[in-house]
C-alpha cells in the first residue's frame, strides 16, 4: 500500500484546487476549470470505463500480460492509464482481479496511483457487478447476500437497504466505488435467458421499492449504485449478449411496469443508470438499440425523467449494442445519445480513435464531451476519490467478511426461502427418522459466491446439521445411465434432495424416476422457481433462487427444520401445459404446520 507522504503528495495539487465541499454541484465552477485544462486525449480517456487482465496494476502474470497485449495493446493497468487516460476500470474475476479482498486493495491502489501520477491526476472509478446471488465478481471471504429474486421473496425493504449498506462498506474498502447494481428490470417474462432471478420480481412497486431501498444501502456507504437495463430488460427471450431482444410493449405499458423502479431509483438520487442493448419500437421507432438512442437517453431519461446522473452503457462487446453499427460507430452514436461512460469495448483503441476523430471532425463537440466529463467528475468529486483515492489493509480487514456481516447475510438469506410444495408434510426432515440423504442434481457453472458444486455444498450444509448426506452431481442433462444411477444410489437412502436449474427433459425425468422409486424426494430450484410447474409429482419443492452457498445453506436448514420457510413468490408460475393460468401467484408461499 502507498505510504501516506505518497498519498497526499499525489492528490494534494487536484483535491486543494478544488476544496470539494461534498454538496451537490457545489464545486462545478472548479471542476469545469479543470476540464478547462484537459487535452482532447484526456477528455476522450474519462469517457471509457476498461478491463484489464492481472491481479496487480504493474506486475501481473504473463498469461495476464499476453492477453493485454493482444486485447488492448499494452502490458498492464498501469500502460493502459498512461497510453489512454481512461476515466474507470471494471474489475472481472475471468480478468483475474479478484483474488482475495487485500489484493483487490492493492490493484486499486496501484491504479490510483498509476493515474495520480498522470498529469492532471485524475483518480480513476473502480467498478465492477457485484449483484450478489448469481452475479457477483469479489467472492469470500467477503460477505454474499442472496441474489436479487430471493431478496423479492423475502420482501424486506430493511434487508434491501443492509445489503447494499454492508455489500457497499466492503466493496468501498477494497477501493470499489461504482457497483452496477441493483437490476431494476421487472422480470414478467418467465423465458427470460438474461435476467430472471436477477431481477427482485414481477410487480413494479414491489421492485421499485427494493431497488430504492438498495441503492439507499450502497449509497449510504460511499459506493455509487447503478440502476439497470434502462429503459427495461424485464420482457425478453433473447439474451442481449448474444442476441438483439425486441420490446414490444406499449408506452403506456412501459409507464406503468418498465419505468416504475427507473423513476424510484431517481428519486433516491441514483449516482448512476445503465442501459439496455434492446430496441423498444414503442420510445424509439428507429430500431437502435436504447444504448444509441437520443430519445429514450436524452429525450425520456434526461428530459421526460429528469435524470441528471451519470449514464454508463452496458458492455460494448456484447452482441445486442453490435448488431446494427461497426465498433467503432458504437461509442459515438452512444455519446450523441446521451451516455457519459462507455463501459468496455471489445477494442479500447478501435473506440478511443473513433471518439477523438468523431470530435476532430465536428460530428461531436468538446462542448458534449465536457457535459459527460463533468457528471463523471461530479461523481468522482461526490465519493471522495479527490481526497482519499487510496485504501488500507487495515480497512479490509476491519470491515470484510466480518462475523456481523456474515452472520447478517444468513439471517436474511433464510427469510427468502420459499416452500411451494409440501405433500403429506415431507418437510421438514428429521435426522432421527432420515438420517441418510442422498443429494443429486444439477452442477452449473459456479458464481464467486460459491465454494464449490451447489450438490457438495447443499450436502455439506446438512451433514452439518446432523445428517449423513452423500452428493452425487447429476448435471443439467443427466443420461440414462446417470439417472439409472441416481436411482440405485436412492435405494440407499433415507430421502433425496434434488436440485433443479432451468429444467430440462432429463432433469425432469430424474426427478421422476426417483419419486417412483419410493423414497422421499425434496426438488430445489436452485436458479428460477418456474421449474415446480413441470415436476407435478414431487411431494415438496423449495425455491432458492440461486445456487451460491448462503442461499443453499439456509434451504438447508429450512429442509431440516432448523428454519421455517418465510419466503413468498416474487412472480407468478405459470401453469406448463397453460401458460395464461397462474399455478402459483404472486405472494403464494407456505409455512410449516406445528
Amino acid at each position: 500500500m502507498p505510504s501516506r507522504r505518497t498519498v497526499l503528495a499525489a492528490t494534494a495539487g487536484v483535491a486543494a484546487s478544488l476544496a470539494l465541499s461534498g454538496t451537490a454541484h457545489a464545486n462545478d465552477k472548479k471542476l469545469r476549470s479543470l476540464i478547462s485544462r484537459m487535452t482532447l486525449e484526456e477528455k476522450v480517456g474519462q469517457l471509457f470505463v476498461m478491463r484489464v487482465y492481472g491481479h496487480s496494476a504493474t506486475a501481473p502474470d504473463q498469461a495476464d500480460i499476453d492477453a493485454n497485449l493482444k486485447e488492448i495493446g499494452v502490458r498492464t493497468a498501469a500502460e493502459m492509464i498512461a497510453r489512454y487516460r481512461v476515466g474507470g476500470i471494471i474489475y472481472f474475476t475471468w480478468a483475474h482481479n479478484t483474488r482475495d479482498p487485500h489484493q483487490i486493495a492493492d490493484l486499486s491502489n496501484g491504479i490510483q496511483q498509476a493515474s495520480l501520477r498522470q498529469p492532471r491526476g485524475l483518480p480513476v472509478l473502480v467498478s465492477t457487478d457485484q449483484e450478489h446471488g448469481i452475479v457477483c465478481r469479489v467472492g469470500e471471504p467477503a460477505t454474499l447476500f442472496p441474489g436479487a429474486m430471493a431478496i423479492g421473496a423475502g420482501g424486506s425493504r430493511k434487508d434491501a437497504r443492509t445489503l447494499g449498506r454492508i455489500a457497499g462498506q466492503e466493496l468501498r474498502a477494497i477501493g470499489i466505488r461504482q457497483n452496477y447494481s441493483p437490476v431494476a428490470d421487472v422480470n414478467v417474462n418467465p423465458a427470460n435467458p438474461v435476467i430472471g432471478v436477477r431481477s427482485f420480481g414481477s410487480e413494479a412497486d414491489a421492485v421499485a421499492g427494493l431497488v430504492a431501498a438498495e441503492v439507499a444501502g450502497y449509497q449510504g456507504a460511499g459506493v455509487a449504485a447503478t440502476a439497470k437495463h434502462f429503459p427495461g430488460h424485464g420482457d425478453t427471450a433473447v439474451d442481449s449478449h448474444y442476441g438483439f431482444p425486441v420490446i414490444t410493449h406499449s408506452r403506456e405499458l412501459w409507464e406503468k411496469l418498465d419505468a416504475v423502479p427507473f423513476r424510484s431509483a431517481i428519486r433516491a438520487g441514483i449516482d448512476s443508470i445503465m442501459t439496455a442493448h434492446i430496441q423498444f419500437p414503442a420510445l424509439d421507432a428507429s430500431g437502435d438499440p436504447a444504448t444509441l438512442s437520443h430519445p429514450i437517453l436524452t429525450g425520456i431519461l434526461r428530459g421526460e425523467l429528469g435524470y441528471d446522473g451519470v449514464v454508463v452503457t452496458d458492455s460494448l462487446g456484447m452482441e445486442g449494442v453490435r448488431t446494427k453499427y461497426g465498433d467503432a460507430r458504437v461509442p459515438v452514436l452512444a455519446l450523441k445519445a446521451g451516455v457519459d461512460q462507455l463501459l468496455n469495448p471489445p477494442s479500447l483503441d478501435v473506440a478511443w480513435n473513433a471518439v477523438l476523430k468523431a470530435v476532430r471532425d465536428g460530428e461531436l463537440t468538446e462542448a458534449r464531451l465536457d457535459e459527460s466529463i463533468l457528471r463523471i467528475l461530479r461523481l468522482k468529486a461526490r465519493l471522495g476519490l479527490f481526497e482519499e483515492p487510496y485504501v488500507s489493509h487495515g480497512g479490509v480487514t476491519r470491515t470484510v467478511g466480518t462475523p456481523a456481516h456474515l452472520a447478517a447475510a444468513e439471517r436474511i438469506a433464510e427469510r427468502t426461502t420459499t416452500l411451494l410444495v409440501n405433500e403429506g408434510r415431507v418437510l421438514p426432515l428429521n435426522r432421527n427418522t432420515h438420517p441418510k440423504l442422498l443429494v443429486v442434481g444439477a452442477d452449473p457453472a459456479s458464481p464467486s459466491g460459491t465454494t464449490g458444486p451447489p450438490t457438495g455444498v447443499l450436502a455439506a450444509a446438512l451433514t452439518a446439521l446432523g445428517f449423513t448426506a452423500t452428493a452425487l452431481p447429476t448435471g443439467t442433462a443427466p443420461s440414462a445411465a446417470t439417472v439409472a444411477q441416481a436411482v440405485a444410489a436412492a435405494q440407499d437412502a433415507d430421502a433425496v434432495i434434488v436440485g433443479t436449474y432451468n429444467i430440462t427433459a432429463a432433469q425432469k425425468t430424474l426427478v421422476e424416476q426417483l419419486v417412483a422409486a419410493g423414497r422421499p424426494v425434496v426438488a430445489v430450484a436452485i436458479r428460477n422457481p418456474y421449474d415446480v410447474a413441470h415436476l407435478p409429482t414431487v411431494p415438496a419443492y423449495l425455491a432458492a433462487y440461486s445456487w451460491t452457498d448462503v442461499e443453499l445453506r439456509a434451504a438447508a436448514r429450512v429442509i431440516a427444520g432448523q428454519a421455517a420457510p418465510r419466503g413468498k413468490l416474487p412472480v407468478p408460475v405459470q401453469r406448463a401445459d397453460d401458460p395464461a393460468t397462474a399455478l402459483y401467484p404472486v405472494g403464494y408461499g407456505l409455512a410449516y404446520r406445528r
